[in-house]
Parts: structure tokens; sequence; C-alpha cells
């Protein structure tokens, strides 16, 4: 599983060019099922997008930090939004339509492949996140989970709610296997972060198939 790399300062035309709005923790930003007419710039925060089933049980896809764009798969390909998203710590977020977007492309076109060259990677990392909740058992998913959440610097800022349902696994399940984790010396956890302390021996596991 990798993390994705947009070229560098791929967003600063965004942050440059529009003024963000502020959202309390525990906005709502948008909600499945509807369509989308823009999409989103996360400057600063924290968010969680999640789908809801018909029985109203909700379950995390992904956590994203200020620095990303989001919701913007279903923007481009018109079709209603097949998830939601929800501030989980105060944020600034730029509202982007198809307006915005296309002053950002005449300001630097540029920008116009550099956001298909993101796109195309959300698509591989979704294919890698299929592979490991496929072939993957619990232990090597969050293992995969921690070293596509942690970047260059190593460290996840999630809680043990947020990683067990990214993993599709218990809360109980990622508190066992972080435990088993630190006695390894692998990682270090703290309140609401963990940080790996031996990268190798973490992607090594996270690479081994149950099947």
């Amino acid at each position: 599983m990798g993390v994705l790399r947009p070229r560098d300062g791929l967003w600063d035309i965004l942050a440059k060019s529009f003024t963000p709005k502020l959202y309390p923790r525990g906005s709502m930003i948008y909600r499945q099922g509807f369509h989308a007419e823009e999409f989103y710039y996360l400057e600063k925060g924290k968010i969680k997008i999640f789908i809801t089933s018909e029985n109203g049980t909700e379950k995390t896809l992904t956590v994203k930090e200020g620095g990303g764009v989001f919701g913007e798969a279903a923007f481009f390909d018109g079709l209603p939004r097949v998830s939601s998203a929800k501030t989980i710590a105060d944020s600034a977020i730029i509202t982007i339509t198809r307006e915005k977007m296309m002053s950002c492309i005449k300001k630097e076109p540029q920008f116009a492949m550099d956001l298909m060259a993101y796109l195309a990677q959300t698509v591989r990392m979704l294919s890698a996140q299929l592979d490991n909740m496929t072939f993957h058992n619990a232990g090597e998913r969050i293992a995969g989970m921690l070293l596509t959440l942690s970047g260059d610097g190593g460290t996840v800022n999630a809680t043990q709610d947020d990683m067990a349902a990214l993993a599709g696994v218990s809360r109980i399940t990622v508190s066992r296997v972080l435990s088993g984790f630190t006695k390894k010396g692998w990682v270090k956890t703290s309140y609401r972060s963990v940080t790996i302390t031996d990268k190798a021996a973490v992607r090594e596991f996270a690479s081994k198939s149950s099947l």
C-alpha cells in the first residue's frame, strides 16, 4: 500500500487563489447519495470519509489530514456520491467549483496534468487497499494501514477506533496487534498516535499473504 505523493506545490495554487472556510469539528461537508457540484481542498484539519448502510451503520473508508483534496470522484464522474465526509477536527476547507478549477488551469495549465496524475494515483492506492483487505489477515492489514497513513514522517495521527475502521477489524484487535508490534520494537504508541520505529520490519510483515 503506498502513500499518495502529489507534485510538491500541486495544491499551492488553490491555497493562494481562494479563501478557506472554517468548519468546526463534527461538520458534515457532503452526504452520500447527493450529486456533486464541487470537490474540496483540505488546507488544515482532519476529516473522515465514510459510508452508511441502509440500517444506519457507518464504516470509515479513510481519514485525511491537511494538504490534499477529497470528494473529487463524484465531481468528475457526475454520479451521486458513494460516501459522506465529516470533519473530526476543526478544519479549513476550500470548496472547488468547476469555475474555480478552470480558473486554476488557466493560471497554471500544468495543474490539469498534475491533477490527472493525482487521480490515477488514487485509483492505484484503492486497488492496493482492496488487495490488502482480500489477501491479508488482520495483523498484516493493520501493518499496511500504518505504512499508508504514516508517510515519510512515520507517524500516524489517528485513534484506535479510526485505525480499526480503516483496517476492517475491531478496536480490540488493533490494540492487541499494536501491543505486539510495540514489544517487537517496531512501533511506539502514544495518545491518538502511533510512530513506526522499524519501517522495514513493518513493511516486511505487511507484505506477507495469508493465502
